[in-house]
């Protein structure tokens, strides 16, 4: 214990016979020894006044407890001074001592003489064990439990001082602050439920919200929780585009509009904080903005930031910023804090572009498969409309006009659902791996494909029209003579495609018939390995068939792309293997 310094005696509380001890250590003549007989007498006079020190007799094997005693006495000192808060109470849970460190943190009133818990202020108790102090005397071991007092946390630990078989009459408790610590779990906890929460929408609110109102729903949610758990009031995230490298911002609050608009790159130079973290994947908590090279303007003011990529899997798909107008504002508990919450945000955003690419991909298919059903029946409609129109005796012209109307009517038909489809299924709704071809050269260009088999015929829809193109199909020769006979200059035909052996002619017969109308064909022939018994091939080549426009199958769609390509280009196709 130390001495007052306000008596000219020091008192010693002598568990057993001092003896000659004041003289064999040196302590003069001023010290009054009180002596004890037992640990518990011992301990319950610690309150009774202020002791300089505790000494025992390790010499006298009678005194009770001297085991006990041993520990006591060479603790005492060093408790006086513990980084902990210690007490000592009695089985009425009265406190008998107490350490400084307790008697700083509950320095509001005395606290010996009064029920521990009434001492400390009546905290609310957490458990895990409810009643810790009763317990510890009634099972005779160390109990633990939390204790908050306001906004303070503490770890109670109960230790009941055992004598033998005898009921206990003391418990040593000791009181560890674990503020920092419980508030940093409840905060992950709050973050937890925050990123599950982040992205947590019902069905109804899936199919009643457009994808603005949800990625809006989603950024309120962010800056929501942002703000409430975090206390960050300027926040920047950017977003990925994995094709360009471009940084493209998705929400920002606090930072300057100019600069937010600012592009950014996810490179490790030249690009801010920003686009050195997404480029190399590791947070940066920048501590000095005037000092830091890497830092480029945000915040007006800024003169700390904090930086952690969003990561969803080991993929980087953008960036999470706050800033601060005060040096050293952020500790490496706030990038614990953001980089645990951007994980949350990633899951959500990836959620987010999930339930968008899963509706636009069902929308496409539908769109596709209402296109496929019809697509065929048209080609039918337009196949016997052009026959009419050949075969009509009385050239009546108000009937002619009517069926080319019909001719026309089919052909919008099929626009209008790949028109629909395009705005119902918008490219940026779609995810990378999803995103439709864009070929600038087959954008728009007219297709006819002439085969016996549906099969072909459906799946020249299919394959090319995703591709842009506008496809026209026929069974036979004769009906493809006539549909490029009945087509004007707008409807004309960039590529026609048809198979060598057709029911009513063949390939070289159809380029001759094409060639009566057309200065320069642009027809590819579709043929088996080794498959010419009229020898089509080689006479359609003298004939003047572009080089290299032949398909052999079964050809893959890169290489129907690049004949058809090549054949719209007016080139020659390049040589496959």
């Amino acid at each position: 214990m130390e001495s007052s310094g306000t008596v000219a005696v020091r008192k010693i509380l002598s568990l057993g016979e001092p003896g000659g001890t004041a003289d064999r250590l040196g302590l003069g003549p001023d010290v009054e020894w009180v002596q004890v007989d037992s640990v518990s007498e011992l301990l319950n006079r610690l309150g009774e006044s202020t002791w300089s020190g505790v000494f025992f007799s390790g010499d006298d094997s009678a005194v009770e407890g001297a085991g006990f005693a041993l520990r006591l006495g060479c603790s005492f000192m060093l408790l006086e001074h513990y980084p902990d808060g210690v007490a000592i109470l009695d089985k009425e849970s009265t406190v008998v001592w107490v350490n400084r460190r307790l008697g700083d943190w509950f320095s509001g009133s005395p606290m010996v003489g009064l029920s521990f818990y009434e001492a400390v202020g009546h905290p609310a108790i957490a458990g895990p064990e409810i009643h810790p102090l009763s317990s510890a005397l009634k099972h005779r071991r160390v109990t633990t439990s939390t204790i908050a007092q306001g906004d303070r946390f503490f770890r109670l630990n109960a230790a009941p001082v055992l004598d033998g078989d005898r009921a206990p009459d003391y418990l040593v408790v000791t009181l560890v602050d674990v503020t920092d610590a419980t508030k940093q779990r409840q905060k992950f906890q709050a973050l937890h439920q925050a990123e599950l929460a982040l992205a947590d929408l019902t069905t109804n609110e899936i199919f009643e919200m457009d994808v603005d109102q949800r990625i809006e729903l989603l950024k309120d949610n962010i800056l929501h929780y942002t703000k409430d758990l975090l206390n960050f009031d300027v926040i920047e995230i950017r977003l990925l585009d994995e094709r360009t490298g471009l940084l493209e911002p998705l929400l920002s609050v606090g930072i300057d509009s100019e600069i937010s608009k600012k592009p950014l790159y996810a490179l490790a130079e030249g690009n801010g904080v920003t686009g050195f973290v997404v480029a190399t994947g590791h947070s940066y908590l920048c501590e000095d903005t005037a000092n830091d090279p890497l830092y480029l303007d945000g915040l007006i003011g800024a003169k700390s930031s904090l930086t952690v990529p969003l990561k969803y899997h080991d993929q980087i798909i953008g960036s999470f910023n706050v800033e601060s107008p005060e040096v050293n504002a952020f500790r490496e508990s706030d990038l614990e804090f953001l980089e645990s919450f951007a994980r949350g945000v990633a899951v959500a955003l990836n959620t987010l572009e999930l339930l968008v690419a899963q509706r636009s991909t069902a929308t496409r298919q539908s769109v596709e498969a209402i296109h496929g059903a019809v697509a065929i029946p048209i080609d039918r409609i337009l196949n016997e409309t052009v026959q009419v129109i050949e075969s009509y005796i009385g050239h009546d012209p108000e009937v002619i006009k009517r069926l080319r109307s019909v001719l026309a009517n089919a052909r919008e038909i099929k626009a209008a659902i790949q028109k629909v489809g395009d705005s119902m299924v918008p490219a940026e709704s779609l995810p990378a791996s999803a995103q439709p071809a864009t070929n600038p050269v087959l954008r728009g260009k007219r297709i006819l494909v002439i085969d016996a088999d549906e099969q072909v015929r459906t799946s020249a829809h299919q394959l090319l029209e995703r591709h842009g193109c506008i496809v026209e199909t026929a069974d036979q020769g004769q009906d493809a003579i006539l549909l490029v006979r009945n087509s004007g200059p707008e409807q004309a035909y960039d590529a026609i495609i048809a198979d060598i052996r057709l029911p009513d002619i063949s390939g070289y017969d159809l380029l001759m018939k094409l060639k009566e109308m057309l200065d320069n064909p642009p027809l590819i022939l579709m043929t088996g390995f080794g498959y010419d018994p009229g020898h089509s091939i080689v006479k359609a080549r003298q004939a003047g068939l572009r080089a290299g426009a032949i398909l052999y199958k079964p050809f893959r769609l890169d290489q129907l792309l690049t004949t058809v390509e090549a054949t719209v280009r007016g080139e020659r196709p390049p040589n496959r293997s």
